[in-house]
C-alpha cells in the first residue's frame, strides 16, 4: 500500500527557522516503512544493488535449497535448444550457467544486470568468454529502452522482481525470435524466499516481488505475440518448484 507523507524540516542556518516542507512516499508492509522517494528527485536505489553476490549464491546453492545448481542445468539445455547466433541472459547475477556458451555456436551473448558488482564478477570469471560474452548495467524497469536486439532471450527467477507488464516492454524492445523463462511456484506466498541462513540478505526483495503463475505468464506473452512450446516443472528440496516456459514469436 502507497501512502504520502508530509515530514517538516528546519533550516538551522536561518534564524527565522524556516520550514521546509518536504513529500515522502513510502510504502507500507506489515513490519516495516520503506521511503521510496521524495518531491525533490530523491528515490531509494532497487534491493538487489544492496545484495552481496556471496549471500545470493551461498543461499540458492545450499542442499535445502539447491536452485543454483538446478538453473545451472537448465541454462545448458536453454543455450542449446534453438538454432540462435546471439542471446541475452536477463539478471545474470554471478554469472551461473555462462560455462554452456559455445563458441561455436554463438556470436554474441549478453549479461544483463542492475548490480554493477555482479557484472564485473561476471567479466573476471569468464575472461576466456570475452570475445563473446558483453555485460551491461542496466535498470530493465526504467531503462529497458537501452537493450540491444538478440535472437534468444533468457530470463531465469527475474520476471518475479520487474514484473509482467515490464517483462513485455523488455521483450518488444529486444525483439528475439525464442523467450525461455522460469518462474518459482511457491507453496506459500508469505515465506517465498527460502529459509537460510542468509535469509535476512533478502529483507527488501518484497518491495519488489510479484507473485508468479504460469497461465499470466502465457496469456501475457500471448498479448505480444508469442506462443507457449514448451513447458517443464523441475521440483525443488523445499517443497517448492521451477516452471520452465519457453515462447517463439508468431
Amino acid at each position: 500500500m502507497l501512502f504520502t507523507v508530509q515530514v517538516c524540516s528546519f533550516n538551522g542556518g536561518n534564524r527565522d527557522q524556516t520550514k521546509r516542507k518536504m513529500i515522502y512516499y513510502v510504502r507500507m508492509s506489515s513490519y516495516y516503512i520503506t521511503v521510496l522517494g521524495n518531491d525533490r528527485g530523491f528515490t531509494m536505489n532497487n534491493p538487489w544493488e544492496e545484495i552481496s553476490l556471496d549471500d545470493y549464491e551461498n543461499h540458492m546453492s545450499l542442499d535445502s535449497v539447491k536452485q543454483l545448481q538446478t538453473m545451472n542445468k537448465i541454462m545448458g539445455k536453454q543455450f542449446e535448444a534453438y538454432p540462435v547466433s546471439t542471446a541475452m541472459v536477463l539478471g545474470v547475477a554471478g554469472g551461473n550457467g555462462l560455462e554452456h556458451v559455445s563458441r561455436d555456436k554463438y556470436r554474441t551473448v549478453y549479461g544483463v544486470d542492475i548490480n554493477g558488482d555482479y557484472l564485473r564478477t561476471v567479466s573476471e570469471r569468464y575472461a576466456d568468454l570475452s570475445d563473446v560474452l558483453k555485460c551491461l548495467k542496466v535498470d530493465l524497469i526504467r531503462d529497458a529502452d537501452q537493450l540491444p536486439e538478440t535472437q534468444l532471450l533468457i530470463a531465469n527467477l527475474l520476471i518475479e522482481y520487474i514484473g509482467y507488464d515490464v517483462f513485455q516492454r523488455v521483450i518488444c524492445k529486444v525483439n528475439p525470435e525464442y523467450v525461455s523463462c522460469v518462474i518459482q511456484i511457491n507453496t506459500d506466498d508469505k515465506q517465498w524466499v527460502s529459509d537460510s541462513p542468509y535469509l535476512h540478505a533478502f529483507d527488501r526483495l518484497d518491495e519488489v516481488h510479484h507473485q508468479m503463475d504460469e497461465n499470466s505468464l502465457a496469456i501475457k506473452m500471448q498479448e505480444i505475440g508469442y506462443k507457449d512450446i514448451l513447458q517443464t516443472r523441475i521440483p525443488l528440496p523445499n517443497g517448492k518448484a521451477l516452471i520452465r516456459m519457453d515462447f517463439q514469436k508468431g
